[in-house]
């Protein structure tokens, strides 16, 4: 038998509350399980005693049997100190799409052309100058 240590959703429409359970990976979410483990309420702050709660001893002795724990239950007992902390490596997770870039791209371009277009100006009245200058100078000697 495939067990897995998974979460079982209940409470109503947008009030979550799931029970941590120990259950037959071929059987439904919120269907029948072999133990109830804990409870997890999200509604709580995260720095609250009450939003997870687990039989720690339980929760080993399905592990001991080669119950596999879901994603979010892993991480649950990293932060109960039970499993040893993974190391996650999303390198996808920090890129912006593309339409982002596409309109980094686009900003990129217009300030590039308005930097342009107020260097050239400013460059002129100095060349100008210069050859007043020089004029000026001719002149003199």
């Amino acid at each position: 038998m495939a067990m897995k240590i998974r979460l079982s959703r209940g409470g109503s429409k947008k009030r979550p509350h799931y029970s941590i359970v120990a259950a037959d990976s071929r059987m439904p979410r919120d269907g029948r399980f072999l133990e109830k483990l804990g409870t997890y309420n999200p509604l709580l702050p995260k720095d609250s005693e009450e939003r997870v709660k687990m039989d720690l001893e339980r929760v080993q002795h399905w592990l001991g049997k080669g119950a596999q724990p879901t994603d979010r239950v892993v991480r649950m007992l990293e932060a109960a100190g039970v499993i040893e902390k993974t190391e996650r490596n999303n390198p996808n997770k920090a890129k912006p799409g593309k339409k982002a870039v596409d309109r980094a791209q686009e900003k990129a371009d217009k300030a590039a052309a308005a930097a342009e277009a107020a260097a050239a100006p400013a460059e002129e009245p100095a060349e100008e100058a210069a050859a007043e200058d020089a004029t000026e100078e001719q002149a003199a000697e």
